[in-house]
């Protein structure tokens, strides 16, 4: 895949989970307004086991698949991934299955070891069981379907993943607010069920991707069919050996793809408690643990969703130019990954930190503000760290390196299970949050070595735009914070909600011109994306 064509791939993908993660992050407003904040704690309960079956019952093998098919294609042999594609359907069917039962009859269990036993004013072991165990259910159908995702990125077509991603997305919204809405307002429910409910969801909008992932290969097929009675190269590997190159690529994938979860796990067992420890209520502590960890996340996570589709068009690209030995080329697509990252999400989150209160008030409401905006603001920075960490990780795998990043991200996980107890004793909800920021930056850092040490890998063209990018992201900061300091003689976000709309709007766009200016007039957007950048000139001539 050439570099245009990683961009094209990365835009499409990232557009897909970009709108996604947007209605995600939408949808929190009336959910938030239907279940409260007890309510949303209680939902942050049961994603995060339920993510993490699932990253384990699928065992990394969708992104697996496609670098496998990658590989194989690049090789003229298609029959070899057409046979892996439908052997891991079967075998991610038997994996999802025992990871619902997992999760289900485990249920309990989790439950009574997130919440404190002291502290009646938070959220039941009976309602945080009951809710893991609806969402289990999903887990017998995602599986599967990620694997049909995995194939068609192998074959560098991206459209099917981001359509389907933004159906079940819309899916999965649509019946949850309806059935949260008629638990608590006509069938007079509790919230406990009505979050149930809610997560339940995540099983309908699986449907509802099937659906359309059917029909991209109902109309694909005989597409793929040709390129099979065509190819001209088979290497007849044997099913064993087929299934041991597989797993060899698999396996990284597995910590990889949950090591937000796992923070987030190891916050959800020490947290509450530790909270309580210090003196706070577990009501308390359970309002701060889904305010930054649930509600703050899906703002985060929103300028992060560049990082994760470039990843996913990335790897079969960088595993194609590494298979070729095209050296050169998978130097600059790399270099273009990491630069395409810094360049837009370092100025979001250092915005999002900015204008952390205006974003929390004017998404959730203005209840708890100082400390919840607070958070916000701390957490913030973790993003371009997160970004950082899932295109390092793509291209450790796409050259063959993923074991390392299995063991950068252990010894990042024992830095956050030694430190957080300690961190939030000393800086109390903060402290989670700086514990994770210094986990994820440690991990991308030892990325960053292994790369540079593996491909010998250039570093002073990425430094010296990576300190351009910064110097314009500080001139926006500072514009914004003295543009936000400015309108609180006249507008406030703590007079109301509309008031924080109307000054996280203005500073937005403020931000984003002033950036995006600055970028566009030194040539750095030039640089970093293309030529085609450049068909702006004739709107700034005018």
């Amino acid at each position: 895949m050439a570099t245009s064509n990683i961009l094209r791939g990365t835009m499409l993908l990232t557009s897909g989970i970009f709108i996604s993660k947007f209605l995600g992050m939408i949808y929190v407003i009336p959910f938030e307004w239907l279940v409260g904040e007890k309510g949303s704690a209680l939902y942050f309960y049961a994603y995060n086991p339920y993510n993490i079956l699932l990253s384990i019952s699928t065992v990394g093998v969708p992104l697996a698949v496609s670098k496998f098919v990658a590989k194989y294609n690049t090789l003229g042999d298609y029959e070899t991934g057409r046979r892996m594609f439908k052997s891991g359907i079967l075998l991610m069917a038997v994996t999802g299955f025992i990871a619902f039962l997992t999760l289900f009859f485990s249920a309990e269990f989790l439950a009574t070891r997130m919440l404190s036993e002291n502290g009646s004013s938070g959220n039941s072991v009976e309602d945080a069981t009951m809710v893991i165990q609806m969402v289990s259910f999903a887990l017998i159908i995602i599986p599967s379907m990620s694997i049909v995702r995995g194939f068609f990125q192998g074959y560098e077509s991206m459209g099917p993943t981001a359509l389907s991603q933004v159906v079940e997305q819309i899916a999965r919204i649509v019946f949850l607010l309806i059935a949260a809405y008629l638990i608590l307002n006509v069938y007079n429910g509790t919230i406990a069920m009505a979050v149930g409910f809610a997560t339940f969801a995540a099983f309908i909008g699986a449907i509802a991707s099937c659906f359309v992932l059917f029909i991209y290969w109902k109309k694909r097929k005989p597409y793929l069919d040709k390129k099979i009675q065509q190819q001209q190269v088979s290497y007849n590997l044997p099913m064993k050996d087929l299934f041991i190159e597989l797993f060899r690529y698999a396996g990284p994938f597995i910590l990889v793809g949950i090591a937000t979860s796992l923070y987030q796990l190891v916050d959800q067992f020490t947290f509450n408690r530790t909270m309580v420890d210090i003196g706070f209520s577990q009501s308390e502590a359970e309002n701060a643990l889904g305010s930054f960890n649930f509600l703050s996340h899906k703002l985060v996570i929103i300028p992060v969703t560049l990082a994760t589709g470039l990843s996913l068009a990335m790897l079969p690209a960088i595993t194609k130019s590494y298979t070729e030995q095209k050296r050169d080329q998978m130097l600059k697509q790399m270099n273009q990954s990491f630069q395409i990252i810094i360049l837009f999400v370092l100025p979001a989150v250092v915005g999002l930190s900015i204008l952390s209160n205006e974003a929390y008030g004017s998404l959730y409401g203005l209840n708890n503000i100082e400390t919840y905006g607070a958070l916000l603001g701390w957490y913030a920075p973790v993003g371009i760290f997160f970004a950082l960490f899932t295109v390092s990780s793509a291209v450790l795998q796409g050259i063959d390196k993923q074991k390392f990043a299995v063991i950068s991200l252990s010894i990042g996980l024992l830095i956050k299970i030694s430190l957080n107890i300690p961190f939030i004793h000393l800086f109390g909800a903060k402290g989670a949050i700086l514990t994770t920021l210094l986990t994820v930056a440690t991990v991308v850092t030892l990325n960053m070595w292994k790369i540079k040490t593996a491909v010998n890998f250039p570093l002073r063209e990425l430094t010296k735009r990576s300190m351009l990018i910064a110097i314009f992201t500080t001139i926006m900061g500072i514009i914004v914070w003295l543009l936000k300091w400015g309108l609180g003689f006249f507008i406030s976000y703590s007079d109301g909600r509309l008031e924080a709309i109307i000054v996280l709007f203005v500073g937005v766009l403020t931000g984003i011109l002033i950036y995006l200016w600055l970028s566009y007039q030194s040539t750095l957007l030039e640089r970093v994306l293309g030529n085609r950048v450049r068909v702006f000139d004739r709107f700034l001539k005018k």
